[in-house]
């Protein structure tokens, strides 16, 4: 009976492999007109997973292979791979599984460790990694150890499996911040991504991470990086955030988030901003607005996700592109990115269609990542409600979706894909990069798959062994070696504290210029320090002909109290005026820095108590509400969209009476705001306490180029009682109408 069994699953698996090799996805089919044919109708029904991929319509030669779906895994959110290739997915199996998100603090979410045992590019072997997590949120491979960090917390622990079974029986504390975060689970941070820097990132907290000792250390940010759920970088080290909250689907690109926050408005245009679905879009935020005529979404919402393609399975031409997950729309966009005299821009690849769009109502694709058999692969989390809590209320235009859709009964699924193309075959080369010496992955530096080039170097700089170091200091001056692995073994001693001036001196002649830029970028932290001889050497660099290379140069010496790097930088500003990137960066930087030396001047005036609240406001604004409203108070306006939510500087409201203020922030705001009507409802934070909301509240009334009296703790408490058991948002004609 057993081999019987035995037998029947093995039939099941080989028929599931010849599916998925055979099937070939549909294109997007046009009317006379050139228009996209609309499905008008689509069913909320849930459909296997073989079903599902009869859905989706991708470019011709492109396909979707399922990796692994329900019941191997739920509720999926995000993947990575340790350096022997299994893969950690990490579940939040309490998000939503009803309109009122009933459980969904239990702390019964798990990371699971999925193998593919035979090489057939499925997976076939899973156990639970990790259990009793409160929804997982970022997770990375380190070396045999994975880190998470849950949900409302700001702990960070290491988990490992000390026996050989698949699960983690070692458990870590390696950042402690024992502070919880109350915010919406939509506005915490994501990414915990290990960089071409040695940096290890996050989306919206003025921080960064650093391994050192079997610890992560924080480093400090001159500004908050922005973004919210998801968190890429390219080949080069450059990092692209999204943030569905301004549906922003792509910002803070154009430098290091380490020099400061800097868009331009003109980095993508309106016509990137709208998406092309083929399926009626019911259920969205905002309601009918925010559809086209046809039923369809028509511009960014839930922008997220994304990666920039490192991968060698895909034609050449998609290396680089950067692929953006759009689940309320049920599509992932193909953005190209393009550097034109140092500024990058982006614009669809393809014209008014999308790369991937599905007439499959539950495909929720949330997650992107290029893996180590060099496919790009798509982590859909397969579900009905895709929107947290505080947007599917009772009342709502979305909850009116919800029950009529029954969105609400799809739950608890999930499926991982990977893209393929005809006539390019998956790299099946198993990796065994923790089964190596140290001196073994040196040549992976160089490898074609940036992959493999990332998991070598963070081995190296996590095992420390600086043995290898001349092995490294010849690959980097080695002219034979490609440029990227050239970059890697820069970074690489870098990590090992094992870069030395004269190697640096060489880096800064080497013929191109993306190795010209890295070697400044890794003189950082030494100019930082006041180191005026490294000053001296990367002087002759100011006229260096390429713009990214003085870009990056006058970026590294930016916060040098050396006179001489100040007047480097003073002579590029004069000498190029017509290189847009480096003027509107430092004018930026210096706007900024004005802004706040006046904030604290005024905040210097106040009284000690009303300055905590102040100060501490300012840090909730920028790393939260800075999403929607701009780091000014101005609005959010990149791609030339309307502004998600209204600007507070100069609003009569936000120096007017603190009540009305209060109530918004309790409970919430929805409808128009001075007769202009908003995509977005301002969610409710009362959950939060009365001096965070009294923080928020009194940083908005004494900066952005407002001034008005602090509000109190015991402010918010007194209409925190006043309107206790108030579950829906408040609308302006309300507040007003209540207004004493």
């Amino acid at each position: 009976m057993k081999r019987n069994k035995i037998l029947v699953l093995s039939i099941l698996s080989l028929s599931m492999l010849v599916y998925t090799c055979k099937v070939s996805m549909p294109v997007v089919q046009r009317d006379a007109n050139g228009n996209i044919v609309v499905n008008k109708n689509p069913s909320p029904a849930y459909l296997s997973p073989q079903e599902s991929l009869k859905t989706m319509h991708m470019p011709k030669g492109y396909r979707l292979e399922l990796v692994a779906s329900e019941p191997m895994i739920h509720e999926p959110v995000a993947i990575t791979w340790d350096g022997n290739g299994r893969m950690y997915v990490a579940e939040m199996n309490t998000y939503m599984q009803d309109a009122e998100g009933t459980g969904e603090m239990k702390a019964v979410c798990t990371v699971k460790r999925l193998e593919d045992t035979n090489g057939d590019g499925k997976m076939d072997k899973s156990v639970i990694f990790i259990d009793k997590l409160l929804l997982p949120r970022m997770i990375l491979a380190l070396d045999d150890r994975i880190l998470i960090n849950e949900t409302n917390s700001n702990n960070i622990y290491s988990y490992r499996d000390t026996d050989g079974d698949g699960q983690a029986d070692e458990k870590k504390l390696i950042f402690r911040n024992d502070e919880i975060s109350t915010s919406n689970l939509e506005h915490q941070k994501s990414g915990l991504m290990w960089n071409l820097d040695n940096k290890i990132y996050v989306t919206v907290e003025n921080k960064r991470y650093v391994y050192e000792d079997g610890m992560l250390k924080a480093e400090y940010l001159h500004e908050g990086p922005g973004g919210q759920w998801g968190l890429t970088s390219d080949n080069y080290g450059r990092l692209f955030f999204s943030a569905a909250g301004s549906e922003t689907p792509a910002l803070n690109f154009q430098q290091n988030p380490s020099y400061g926050r800097f868009d331009f408005k003109d980095q993508y245009d309106n016509e990137f901003q709208a998406v092309w679905p083929i399926i009626s879009t019911p259920d969205v935020q905002g309601g009918l607005n925010r559809l086209r005529p046809d039923s369809t979404l028509n511009h960014f919402t839930a922008c997220t996700g994304q990666s920039v393609f490192r991968g060698t399975a895909l034609p050449a031409d998609a290396q680089g592109d950067l692929f953006i997950c759009e689940p309320v729309g049920r599509l992932i966009r193909r953005a190209k990115v393009i550097n034109t005299n140092g500024k990058t821009t982006l614009k669809n690849a393809y014209n008014k269609e999308e790369f991937i769009a599905s007439t499959d109502m539950n495909f929720r694709p949330v997650n992107s990542v290029t893996g180590p058999d060099g496919c790009l692969y798509i982590v859909d989390m397969y579900r009905g409600i895709i929107q947290e809590g505080n947007w599917t209320k009772k009342g709502t235009y979305l909850r009116k979706q919800i029950d009529e859709k029954k969105f609400d009964k799809n739950i608890g699924r999930g499926r991982i894909y990977r893209v393929v193309y005809d006539g390019l075959k998956p790299d099946r080369n198993v990796p065994k990069l923790l089964n190596l010496s140290t001196d073994k992955l040196v040549p992976y530096l160089a490898h074609a798959n940036g992959w493999w080039r990332d998991n070598a170097q963070k081995l190296m700089v996590v095992r420390g062994n600086k043995s290898v170091v001349p092995a490294l200091k010849a690959m980097a001056l080695d002219k034979n070696t490609n440029q990227l692995g050239r970059i890697h073994a820069l970074w690489t001693l870098s990590g090992l504290k094992a870069i030395d001036q004269e190697t640096l001196k060489q880096a800064f002649q080497d013929n191109d210029p993306a190795v010209r830029k890295t070697a400044v970028w890794i003189c950082d932290d030494l100019v930082r320090k006041g180191d005026e001889r490294l000053v001296q050497l990367m002087e002759f660099l100011k006229n260096d002909p390429s713009a990214d290379v003085r870009f990056q140069l006058a970026l590294s010496l930016r916060f040098s109290k050396s006179e001489k790097a100040q007047d480097i930088i003073k002579y590029m500003l004069a000498q190029y005026p017509d290189n847009q990137m480096l003027v509107e960066s430092q004018k930026s930087f210096e706007n900024n820095n004005n802004a706040r030396a006046l904030a604290a001047k005024k905040a210097a005036a106040m009284a000690e108590e009303d300055k905590k609240l102040v100060l501490k406001g300012a840090t909730i604004f920028k790393q939260l509400c800075a999403i929607c409203h701009g780091e000014d108070g101005k609005g959010v306006t990149i791609g030339g969209k309307e502004m998600p939510a209204p600007p507070l500087a100069g609003a009569k409201d936000v120096t007017g009476d603190p009540e009305k203020l209060i109530k918004i922030l309790l409970h919430g705001l929805s409808g128009p705001v001075d007769g202009k009507t908003y995509a977005d409802a301002m969610p409710a934070l009362g959950s939060n306490d009365d001096e965070y909301i009294a923080s928020v509240l009194s940083y908005i009334r004494n900066d952005l180029g407002n001034k008005a009296s602090v509000v109190k703790p015991l402010d918010v408490k007194k209409v925190r009682e006043v309107n206790q058991g108030r579950t829906k948002n408040w609308t302006i004609k309300e507040l007003e109408s209540t207004k004493k």
